[in-house]
């Protein structure tokens, strides 16, 4: 052994001895070919190929994708292997502490039965002048044998690059958006799109609505997020339109919180009298992203949409009563809201430049995303607007029934049966109660109130409206169908026959 290192201790010295003298010695072009030369012996004797992937990209303005996705996927498949981590605080993510492979170290990878090796590297480069801190590039290097080489490139690298970004959108911290209003000259400083942290605890689970729709509605959201190369093969963008529409009260906004938190998806509420007009709303939708809900709460009370294509005017009298009616009622109008919403005249978002926004070319940029439009009343927008291929499905959020019942009794009493339940299932046969009412009457008043006292007062209050719906079918009977001839915040008043 000792002669070994002997005799390995002066190769190295011969070698080193070589090196200075032709650095020393032989002009600089001799020494280029011959580096290249060497470098193609040890090429042929090396059966090894490396790949690297540096921090930052062109002029390290800007830090490259393809690493971001490298560190995350080799974080979440082969930081346990690591010897030693780093830990970093990472924004806007679920887990704000990530562990990642700390630098100079190397950890494996397989893929196909292929093994590779991935290692983390730190070099330093010059420091400036005016700077006592040196400066660091870091990059991640591949490395694998040469006769996998067209698996590597044409999909190792595109897998890891995908599963990256899979784990980067799960793992994030999703938001909420709204967009900012147009402003004067100072605007372009602005963004369009301000937000807060999307906490909803909503899910399909706790919304109260019949079991079979929810299973329709969640079949549909799994087919379009898996749907990607089916859009492609249709040649349609991949987004998917869904009005929800039903008397207030009945969990239109829940069902989309339930809908965010199902997909994993960011939602965007765009409010559309903040839209100065069409440009500003195409500019709106590129700076939404993609795996988003793009949410138009009450369209029929945005803009003016509903009677862009009306030619007359003056609205039969019977069907305007029976709106109003509804209103009074059902608590769906406000009067003051009405008067306030002229406000949305400022607008020039026409009917055209929504329709182009919900599915005109531009609509095309970016992918996975989903449009939601809400109303109270679906028969007053206009047909082009929720026409099938723009808004794709429609969902009815109807009053409280006897399964919707069910799911808010056991979401605030923890409860699934009651001698009670039969009683207040045949009252909900014949009272329109919302899901919100329900809730409202079952949530406990104090601390001391059991179970039974809060289904009770659930029982008072759909008697309660029993009698009231039961009296104006009467008067309705008494006085027939009237004029209205004047609106007030507190009701309207009718002429008889």
């Amino acid at each position: 052994m000792n002669k070994l290192w002997a005799q390995f201790g002066s190769i190295l010295a011969t070698i080193m001895f070589m090196y200075a003298i032709i650095e020393r010695f032989l002009p600089p072009a001799f020494r280029d070919t011959l580096q290249i030369t060497t470098q193609k012996v040890l090429n042929l004797l090396y059966p090894y190929i490396q790949i690297t992937f540096h921090e930052f990209s062109g002029e390290r303005l800007k830090r490259s994708e393809a690493y971001t996705f490298i560190q995350t996927y080799l974080s979440e498949n082969s930081s346990q292997l690591a010897k030693r981590l780093k830990a970093e605080v990472m924004k806007d993510s679920q887990n704000p502490l990530v562990l990642s492979i700390d630098d100079d170290e190397e950890v494996t990878d397989e893929f196909r039965g292929v093994k590779l090796w991935w290692a983390a590297i730190k070099i330093e480069t010059s420091s400036h002048g005016f700077s006592s801190f040196a400066n660091y590039k870091r990059y991640y290097k591949l490395t694998f044998h040469k006769k996998h080489r067209d698996l590597v490139t044409v999909l190792y690298i595109k897998h890891v690059l995908r599963e990256g970004k899979e784990i980067s959108m799960r793992n994030r911290q999703r938001k909420l958006y709204t967009n900012n209003p147009s402003s004067g000259w100072y605007g372009y400083k602005q963004s369009k799109w301000s937000h807060i942290v999307f906490e909803h605890p909503a899910t399909f689970e706790t919304l109260a609505m019949e079991k079979r729709k929810k299973e329709e509605v969640i079949k549909d959201l799994l087919k379009f997020r898996n749907g990607k190369d089916y859009y492609a093969k249709i040649g349609k963008a991949w987004k998917r339109g869904y009005l929800l529409y039903g008397p207030p009260g009945t969990g239109k906004s829940t069902m989309i919180a339930a809908m965010a938190n199902f997909m994993n998806y960011d939602v965007y509420d765009l409010e559309l009298t903040a839209v100065k007009d069409n440009t500003e709303l195409r500019k709106l939708l590129i700076e939404t992203s993609s795996k988003a809900i793009i949410v138009v709460e009450d369209i029929d009370c945005s803009l003016d949409f509903t009677s862009q294509r009306k030619t007359n005017k003056d609205k039969n009298v019977e069907e305007e009563f029976i709106d109003q009616k509804d209103y009074y009622y059902h608590g769906k109008k406000d009067i003051e809201e009405e008067n306030n919403s002229t406000s949305s005249r400022n607008s020039k978002v026409t009917l055209s430049g929504l329709l182009n926004f919900i599915d005109g070319i531009w609509s095309a940029c970016g992918g996975e995303r989903i449009i939601i439009f809400t109303t109270n009343f679906v028969e007053k927008l206009d047909p082009a607007l929720i026409r099938r291929g723009r808004m794709d499905k429609h969902v009815e959020m109807c009053y409280c029934c006897f399964e919707a019942f069910k799911v808010l009794v056991k979401n605030y009493l923890d409860i699934e049966s009651h001698v009670l339940f039969d009683e207040i299932g045949d009252l909900l046969e014949v009272v329109d109660m919302t899901p919100a009412d329900v809730a409202e009457n079952l949530m406990p008043k104090s601390l001391n109130e059991d179970v039974e006292s809060s289904l009770r007062n659930l029982i008072e209050a759909l008697e309660e409206k029993k009698k009231v719906e039961g009296h104006v079918e009467d008067e309705e009977k008494e006085d027939g169908v009237g004029v209205v001839e004047d609106v007030k915040g507190n009701g309207f008043v009718v002429s008889g026959k």
